[in-house]
């Protein structure tokens, strides 16, 4: 009986750190995905100089919040944090598509 309690403890333990987990490894995925477009739009030459610093400038003020969300909360992320960060990286993948996707005079 008590080592059933405790197995059912451990899961529902796992189960409450899972999510926080997966968010966080959503979020640096995402990371790596829009630096990863970034550099294929310079390689390819759908983003300019100034485009390009445009978003690596975006993409470090919006790493620079979550570090300080982070700091403010002992390293962790809220469920807003994760939240706010999550329309912020939406935000920026529509900018870097679209400049992507703009016409460049030569």
């Amino acid at each position: 009986m008590r080592i059933t309690k405790i197995i059912l403890q451990s899961a529902a333990l796992i189960a409450l750190a899972m999510p926080a987990a997966y968010a966080q490894q959503t979020i640096n995925e995402r990371k790596e995905n829009q630096q990863d477009r970034i550099a294929q739009g310079v390689q390819s030459g759908e983003l300019t100089p100034r485009e390009t610093a445009n978003l690596e400038n975006k993409e470090g003020a919006l790493n620079k919040e979550e570090n300080n969300m982070r700091a403010a909360d002992n390293g962790h992320l809220t469920a807003a944090d994760r939240t706010k960060i999550d329309h912020q990286q939406n935000n920026l993948s529509r900018q870097i598509y679209n400049k992507k996707h703009n016409p460049h005079v030569q």
